[in-house]
């Protein structure tokens, strides 16, 4: 019954920007590290960013690197991705993930728990 919900895809025009959220289904998620992934159709699923239990530490793709920003609230077991200045290549399904482990954070492998994904659009 472990669950995460991603929240906030749509569609925008380049240069716009979304809030996607992550809810987790319970408290001890909290005491996770985040991060978010996307994957494209006919793509790998890759990194996008990521973040420590405590919000203290934040890492990012060199691709979205200064146009997004991973942050969470704890009091709410929600982490956010606030994605600004869009770009038709930023189109995929986002999918938001916890890890057990603080190690490797960029890597999909270390990922435990994922969610369902929900799709952005980003036209030019």
């Amino acid at each position: 019954q472990v669950q995460l919900v991603e929240s906030g895809g749509g569609l925008v025009q380049a240069g716009g920007s979304l809030r996607l959220s992550c809810v987790a289904s319970e408290r001890t998620f909290s005491s996770y590290p985040m991060g978010w992934f996307r994957q494209a159709p006919g793509k790998e699923r890759e990194f996008v960013a990521a973040i420590s239990w405590s919000g203290g530490l934040t890492y990012y793709a060199d691709s979205v690197k200064g146009r997004f920003t991973i942050s969470r609230d704890n009091t709410k077991n929600t982490v956010f991705l606030q994605m600004n200045s869009l770009k038709p290549e930023d189109t995929a399904v986002y999918y938001c993930a916890a890890s057990k482990s603080t190690f490797g954070l960029r890597l999909l492998s270390q990922y435990d728990y994922w969610g369902q994904g929900t799709q952005v659009t980003v036209s030019s």
